[in-house]
């Protein structure tokens, strides 16, 4: 695949405002993410009406939720010039995922329907080099995404500036604002999972970074009732990381052990263990090696962690290609899955440093929340 880095904009204004800019500026990955998704759910025999239908299901819950966002996502599809459904569908794709695996044979889903992975890193300030926190992520997807997602600066007179990386379209997936809060996010699944009504995850994760204060994005993450499992991991800049295994309606904490944290994509807290199955290793079984690979790799040089010895470690190959940073790889139905990016957040500074498809590549880009412009490196 050809690599290119990840292009950035900037939006201000009302929430309408913000999201014709969005759809103005990336309308072409938007078109792109909606005609991949399309193709991938008429595959599973899940059509456009059929999508509408569930669209129309999710939006009381999601205008209850914040009507701001909706307003933001209609104004996305105006900016784009594309249906409202559709961006509610990048909004609310791993749910609408969930849907199409129910139409089809679920053994025959589970081929092709390959999880959004992810592995997850924070090293608290006594841990590094420098003492500034430093919160990293590998994100393990569809390796067209890479050709379909944006880093976006959101500009807010209500709250907190907003730095996120999101497939265009979607409101977030993983970031940071300007009050040095951060959050990345695991792919996580239990046995009652889409049981009950809940909010999209992009929009949990946008709602969190557009909070004030820590403890306001706390609870967020354990207030929202969720249609699907999932694992957020929160920071903050003065030294604070929490990893919450998020069940629809629930959350279990766990915290960092002698200054790090990782995760990658299945559910370790006990307690959690105890009233949930865990379903998705089966599909993640190289989940159980990944955040120990990482873990091993930096727990030697604890104290001493620099972010160059982060990125290092999310780009281990062991048990290639099921590695922590992996090449876009066919699975059985010939679907491309690979480490989209690695992101590393530096929230002191409030920055990103973005690298497009690391196992193909080095180049990577920072995105700043204060200087309107990105950095390539």
């Amino acid at each position: 695949m050809s690599v290119s880095q990840f292009p950035f904009i900037e939006v201000h204004g009302s929430p309408r405002e913000r999201g014709r800019m969005h759809g103005q500026q990336a309308a072409e990955r938007i078109r792109r993410g909606i005609g991949h998704y399309l193709s991938h759910f008429s595959a599973y025999g899940l059509d456009r009406p059929a999508i509408g239908r569930h669209v129309e299901g999710y939006l009381p819950q999601i205008q209850a939720f914040d009507a701001g966002m909706v307003e933001e996502m209609r104004g996305i599809a105006e900016g784009a010039a594309v249906d409202f459904e559709a961006i509610v569908l990048l909004n609310a794709r791993t749910e609408l995922l969930y849907e199409a695996r129910e139409v089809r044979d679920a053994a025959r889903a589970s081929e092709s329907a390959a999880p959004d992975g992810c592995t997850g890193v924070v090293i608290l300030p006594e841990a590094t080099s420098n003492g500034r926190l430093i919160h990293a992520l590998n994100w393990d997807w569809k390796a067209e995404c890479a050709e379909t997602s944006i880093v976006m600066l959101v500009r807010r007179d209500d709250g907190p500036d907003v730095l996120t990386f999101a497939e265009a379209g979607a409101l977030s997936r993983a970031g940071l604002n300007a009050a040095g809060i951060a959050i990345t996010a695991n792919y996580i699944e239990s046995d009652r999972d889409f049981e009950t009504p809940g909010i999209p995850l992009a929009l949990v994760r946008r709602k969190v970074l557009e909070a004030e204060t820590y403890a306001q994005a706390v609870g967020v993450i354990v207030s929202t009732d969720k249609l699907t499992s999932n694992n957020l991991i929160l920071s903050h800049r003065d030294g604070v990381a929490i990893d919450f295994e998020c069940a629809p309606r629930e959350a279990f904490a766990l915290y960092p052990d002698n200054g790090l944290l990782v995760h990658a994509n299945h559910w370790t807290n006990v307690s959690a263990l105890a009233k949930y199955r865990d379903v998705g290793i089966r599909n993640t079984p190289d989940s159980l090696y990944r955040d120990h690979r990482v873990r091993s790799l930096l727990e030697p040089i604890i104290g001493k962690i620099t972010p160059a010895d982060v990125v290092s470690a999310l780009r281990d190959d062991f048990g290639a290609p099921y590695a922590v940073c992996r090449a876009p790889l066919p699975n059985s139905r010939g679907n491309l899955t690979a480490t989209v990016a690695t992101l590393m957040i530096d929230s002191t500074a409030g920055t990103i440093e973005i690298t497009p498809l690391p196992a193909l590549n080095r180049a990577s880009t920072t995105y700043s929340l204060t200087p309107r412009s990105a950095v390539a490196a």
